[in-house]
């Protein structure tokens, strides 16, 4: 089925980009997932929907609004204005990254709406927690990005916002791969969206405080009991694997499929093992692989 898109308009008045593919009984909600190519084979025999968040992609810029500083409760709101724009009574999620929070806060504050959640390299719930050594990936590859990205601060004041967003995009793409090698396969810079251009200083000023200032306890999570499969690469550098493991101890029906040899991007280096999980996730099984998490 060709992809129909278009804009939402939210309860405030901006407008959220999005993109449907596939057709089928089910729904499935992938906030912020066009840069997630690869789930273009879950739109079979489902309706997938793809949208950029406010201030992200081709949506609205939030422009300086009090909405701002809302950061990812925002998210959660947009996200069942969302649902109800499209007529969906029950879906199905898919989050990645920090979008792997939005969708459990959905969850939590909507479980009626909510049949199945994915999360693919999720923050942790404790986003400040430091992890034992071997639930993290701090390595030499991390510190060198990160030398490269202060260096790169230093001639900011030289550079166009769109070549400041690839020269950071270059720095960026070995973090979220766990062979360097492989890192020419990120391609989500979109840095020819202002939006794009912005986003870090929308992450680091808005969105992470709000991530950080969530305080999640098991209560706040007691209402997530739909089936949860949390998908993280254990040589995740950007969102340590410790936050997966905890996603899936604390989650009252959560199991966890850990993909080895893989990072923040597990589906680049394990495409196949990454999707036929998910699909079979979403066809109501727990796939092969994933474990009860008892201890982190």
């Amino acid at each position: 089925m060709a992809p129909s898109e278009g804009y939402l308009t939210m309860d405030d008045g901006l407008r959220l980009f999005y993109r449907t593919r596939g057709e089928g009984p089910a729904t499935v909600i992938v906030p912020n997932g066009f840069y997630l190519g690869a789930l273009e084979p879950l739109a079979e025999g489902r309706r997938l929907v793809l949208y950029d968040p406010r201030n992200r992609g081709l949506s609205d810029p939030l422009a300086g609004t009090s909405k701002e500083k809302a950061g990812i409760r925002q998210d959660v709101l947009d996200l069942e204005a969302v649902r109800r724009h499209l007529a969906v009574e029950v879906l199905d999620l898919v989050g990645h990254s920090y979008m792997g929070v939005t969708v459990i806060l959905y969850a939590a504050h909507y479980p009626d709406h909510v049949n199945r959640v994915v999360q693919i390299g999720p923050l942790g719930p404790s986003p400040d927690r430091e992890y034992p050594a071997h639930l993290t990936s701090a390595d030499a590859v991390l510190r060198d990005v990160m030398a490269r990205l202060a260096r790169l601060q230093e001639e900011r004041a030289s550079l166009d916002p769109e070549e400041l967003c690839r020269k950071a995009w270059s720095v960026l793409r070995p973090l979220y791969v766990a062979d360097p090698a492989a890192a020419d396969k990120i391609d989500w810079d979109r840095c020819d969206l202002p939006n794009e251009r912005g986003f870090m200083q929308y992450w680091s000023q808005c969105l992470l405080p709000s991530i950080r200032d969530l305080h999640l306890t098991d209560r706040d999570l007691e209402a997530v009991r739909m089936p949860v499969l949390t998908v993280h690469g254990r040589k995740d550098r950007s969102a340590p694997y410790g936050g997966g493991r905890e996603w899936a101890l604390r989650l009252p029906n959560a199991r966890l499929l850990t993909v080895e040899n893989a990072g923040h991007a597990p589906w680049i280096e394990a495409r196949e093992t990454v999707f036929a999980a998910i699909g079979a996730f979403l066809d109501g099984a727990w796939p092969e692989g994933a474990e009860e998490v008892l201890r982190l």
